[in-house]
C-alpha cells in the first residue's frame, strides 16, 4: 500500500474456544447466526446461495455465497440494501477456520470496501466477532447494544 492509499480491507484473526464445526455453524445456520448478529437471517450456504441478514433496525446485509468448504472456509459477497457506498455484492468476506490448541483459529477478511467505509465496518466487525466468540463457546452475548429497542 502506498502511503497515500487508504485501506480497502479489514483483517481480523482470533482464536475461539470452540471446534471448527461449531464456529462454521454460527456463520451458516440462521438460528445460530442471529445469536451474535442480527434479528433475522436467510442463508443458503452453497455457491450462488443467498445471504440475507437484518443486522439492526432494518439495516439489511445482502450477498451471495461464493465458496463453501464445510468447517474450514467460506467466501461470500456482502453489501447493504439501499446503500450507494457499499451496495449488495460490492465487497467480499472470506473466512478461514483451522484447529488450534483445542479451539479454532479464525481468519476473517472483508475486502473491496471503499476506504471511507473501512472504519465503520472495522468497528462493526470488532463488535460482532467478539459476540461470535462468546456465542460459539455457549455463552449468551446478551442483547446487542448496537440495536435500538
Amino acid at each position: 500500500m502506498k502511503p497515500t492509499e487508504a485501506p480497502t480491507s479489514i483483517l481480523r484473526e482470533m482464536t475461539i474456544d470452540a471446534d471448527a464445526a461449531t464456529v462454521f455453524a454460527f456463520f451458516t445456520d440462521p438460528e445460530r447466526l442471529i445469536r451474535w448478529m442480527g434479528t433475522a437471517a436467510e442463508l443458503n450456504p452453497e455457491p450462488g446461495g443467498i445471504l440475507l441478514v437484518d443486522v439492526q433496525n432494518d439495516f439489511v446485509a445482502r450477498g451471495k455465497f461464493k465458496e463453501v468448504v464445510p468447517v474450514s472456509h467460506l467466501a461470500f459477497t456482502f453489501g447493504w440494501e439501499g446503500s450507494k457506498n457499499v451496495p449488495p455484492g460490492a465487497s467480499l468476506i472470506e473466512i478461514d477456520l483451522s484447529p488450534k490448541n483445542g479451539g479454532t483459529f479464525l481468519r476473517f477478511r472483508h475486502s473491496g470496501l471503499p476506504s471511507e467505509a473501512v472504519p465503520g465496518h472495522a468497528e462493526g466487525w470488532d463488535h460482532y466477532l467478539a459476540r461470535l466468540a462468546l456465542a460459539a463457546r455457549g455463552i449468551d452475548p446478551g442483547p446487542d447494544p448496537r440495536r435500538s429497542p
